[in-house]
């Protein structure tokens, strides 16, 4: 499938671009980009070149992807949320060189006008909500909002919540020898969660007809 780049978009000589990706008006990628199979670069999204971007990622209009960013697999970025990669900037200070990585797991959402502080990990299929700021590690498949972000519950591979109890649950809040053993199945596709000693995995998908 061939790549679309809009005459209004900017991408520099070097950047990698995989098969049916697609850049729409007034992007600028950067030289040093790489970019996966399938994704979808809204209007007004900047790439920066110390960027890796994996398959089917989708970034909404108005985001800027700084360098020390990497997106995994089918990651969604929603309209005008953001990414940092200095901790505590100045204008009058140089701190190229104390850029801190930021990781975004395959399949996790990012929600319109959130904050990501660099530095951080966000698991795979995590959900970030609209407007949140997030400057701590978000678990696999945790659900996150709020300003700092806070765990408010879990969440499927296919965006539907789960349920399962939050981590400390079970023998008080902020309690680190909690340990909630817990299952539940997403309401639409079927598929068994697991949750144990506050880590939540997908033990069986559904068998699909």
């Amino acid at each position: 499938m061939a790549i679309v780049i809009h005459s209004s978009a900017i991408v520099d000589h070097g950047a990698a671009l995989g098969d049916g990706t697609r850049v729409w008006h007034f992007a600028h990628v950067c030289a040093g980009a790489r970019i996966g199979k399938d994704c979808s670069l809204g209007q007004n999204v900047y790439v920066g070149n110390d960027v890796v971007l994996g398959n089917q990622v989708k970034v909404q209009n108005n985001v800027s992807i700084y360098d020390a960013v990497t997106l995994e697999d089918e990651v969604f970025c929603g309209p005008s949320m953001v990414f940092t990669n200095v901790y505590n900037p100045r204008a009058a200070v140089t701190r190229k060189h104390e850029y801190r990585r930021t990781l975004v797991r395959r399949g996790a959402t990012i929600g319109a006008n959130a904050t990501i502080v660099c530095g951080v990990s966000i698991g795979e299929y995590a959900f970030v909500a609209a407007g949140a700021v997030v400057n701590r590690d978000v678990p696999a498949f945790a659900l996150v909002a709020g300003v700092p972000a806070r765990q408010i519950g879990w969440i499927s591979r296919f965006g539907e919540r789960l349920d399962l109890p939050l981590p400390g649950a079970a023998e008080g809040e902020g309690n680190p020898g909690s340990k909630v053993e817990a299952e539940a199945r997403c309401p639409h596709t079927g598929d068994l969660y697991v949750l144990h000693d506050g880590v939540c995995h997908l033990e069986r998908a559904a068998l699909q007809s």
